[in-house]
């Protein structure tokens, strides 16, 4: 049974992403700080940020959707961040594509997720 946003898998898989994001952009180039760094780690953290908050709207069926469409951008947000740090030579081919198909997966569940939710008016 889900009780809070904490127990939806696409919660735990989109913060656990996040963190091996920041892991990993750690090891960029401090020049990347305050430009990819820092744009990936925010894009990466806001799929799991909208997902939390649009729980806590899930009653407004169209104010909880629209949070799942913003964790959609974010995902894709993040991935177009992680092209860059690959093809800037940050990241193997190997990391990017485990992470890329992390954020596919992400994205996947956003939708179904999105497509399939029903609010209940009691």
């Amino acid at each position: 049974m889900i009780k809070s946003f904490k127990d939806l898998d696409v919660y735990r898989l989109s913060y656990d992403v996040a963190m091996e994001l920041f892991k990993i952009s750690r090891k960029f180039p401090k020049e990347e700080l305050y430009s990819l760094t820092s744009q990936m780690v925010r894009s990466s953290r806001s799929i799991s940020a909208n997902v939390a908050e649009g729980w806590s709207k899930r009653h407004y069926e169209n104010k909880f959707k629209v949070h799942l469409i913003d964790a959609i951008g974010s995902a894709g947000e993040t991935q177009n961040w992680l092209s860059f740090a690959r093809d800037c030579s940050y990241i193997s081919s190997e990391e990017f594509n485990v992470l890329e198909d992390k954020l596919d997966h992400i994205g996947r569940m956003l939708s179904k997720l999105h497509q399939n939710w029903e609010t209940k008016v009691k």
